[in-house]
């Protein structure tokens, strides 16, 4: 196939920071993040690298979560992630947790709410009709309550979203495994601590490629329809 007719695919890559505790011993804050982008993914050789520059280094690193590992090594993920932000974009939903709606806390109801505002702001950037493909990809969910209310929202919202010819699918792969996941988990966590413990240092070196971070219940406003 030429590359004037090479299909387009659409990758979405979502995470999460904060808990799911409405009690006054959660966080303040939920954050569902997403990165977008289209290949190449540019960042995965450097990071790679790294990788073993740590393990030769005398680590066991596995691979990069950002609240675990060590600030040196934080700091080298970020320098990568900024410098190959081109043609990346980053969302996420700021969600104030105590202004939550009762009736909306339960996972089963909270989660394809949250996903499917998140998905449609940022579906709405793209022309959906020259991709052959939206591929949604999260960690992987050991609880299967958790991963069905994120596939329901995740379906629902690519089935009305989406025209008839682009095809969807979500996949749940282990973050290890998905060094996109991985810069998910870094650019989530950035916006995160902007918001959580006003600590906006790791922000700044995504800040580039933030589209919307959208504080969703700001003013007592509702989840939109």
């Amino acid at each position: 196939m030429s590359e004037a007719f090479k299909e387009r695919f659409l990758y979405i890559f979502l995470d999460e920071a904060g808990n799911l505790d409405f009690s006054r011993n959660g966080t303040k804050y939920f954050v569902l993040g997403g990165i977008t982008k289209e290949r190449p993914f540019h960042a995965y050789k450097e990071l790679t690298e790294l990788k073993y520059d740590q393990v030769e280094r005398g680590t066991a690193l596995e691979y990069f979560h950002a609240s675990e590992n060590a600030q040196a090594v934080r700091n080298r993920v970020f320098d990568i992630i900024e410098k190959n932000l081109a043609g990346v974009a980053v969302d996420a939903i700021i969600v104030e947790k105590p202004r939550v709606d009762a009736a909306l806390r339960e996972e089963a109801q909270f989660f394809p709410k949250v996903l499917g505002t998140l998905l449609r702001e940022i579906l709405k950037h793209y022309p959906l009709a020259e991709f052959a493909e939206v591929i949604v990809f999260t960690d992987s969910l050991p609880v299967q309550r958790k991963r069905a209310a994120v596939e329901k929202g995740v379906k629902m919202t690519l089935a009305a979203m989406l025209p008839a010819t682009v095809r969807y699918r979500v996949l749940h792969h282990a973050s290890k495994s998905n060094l996109d996941l991985q810069i998910a988990d870094y650019c989530t966590w950035a916006i995160y601590r902007k918001w959580n413990a006003q600590d906006g240092r790791s922000f700044r070196r995504v800040q580039a490629a933030v589209r919307r971070e959208w504080d969703v219940l700001q003013a007592g406003t509702g989840f939109p329809d």
